[in-house]
């Protein structure tokens, strides 16, 4: 997400999970870089959220898939059928990393798969990445090899 130094980047997390919640906002916390985090509880909640007139989209959304009320893959399903949430960057933020959940996403729209790190520096280490890819070159080369993110 190339922005330039003054403009904060938006960052969304929808993640049912509250110790993953709390482990990627301290991760975000740390790197030091200008942004928005609005952190999401379930599928329903974000989808709730973005769909509300006067809601502010974010730059990039990391999206868990097992969720109670609405899953990831119905969140990533709702999101791209939209018009209106057409230049949402969107990380599928997940423990999985079957081929099944990888494939669904990838055709499903999602710009990249990132299986959830345990370890601290390496949950920095991605996100780092992740934050400051260039999304225009990254999604106009995507491909399956370049879709799967792992550090």
């Amino acid at each position: 997400m190339i922005k330039d130094d003054h403009t904060p980047i938006h960052i969304m997390l929808a993640d049912d999970d509250e110790d993953d919640r709390n482990f990627f906002n301290d991760a975000i916390n740390d790197l030091k870089i200008s942004n928005k985090l609005t952190i999401f509880k379930n599928g329903k909640d974000l989808m709730d959220y973005l769909e509300h007139p006067d809601t502010n989209l974010p730059d990039i959304l990391f999206l868990d898939l097992n969720m109670p009320c609405k899953t990831g893959n119905e969140c990533l399903k709702d999101i791209r059928s939209n018009p209106k949430f057409k230049d949402i960057s969107i990380a599928i933020y997940s423990t999985s990393s079957s081929e099944k959940d990888i494939e669904e996403t990838f055709v499903g729209g999602a710009n990249i798969y990132i299986k959830k790190p345990n370890d601290f520096s390496k949950l920095k280490k991605v996100l780092q990445e992740v934050v400051n890819l260039n999304w225009q070159f990254h999604t106009s080369k995507l491909n399956k090899d370049t879709f799967f993110f792992s550090i």
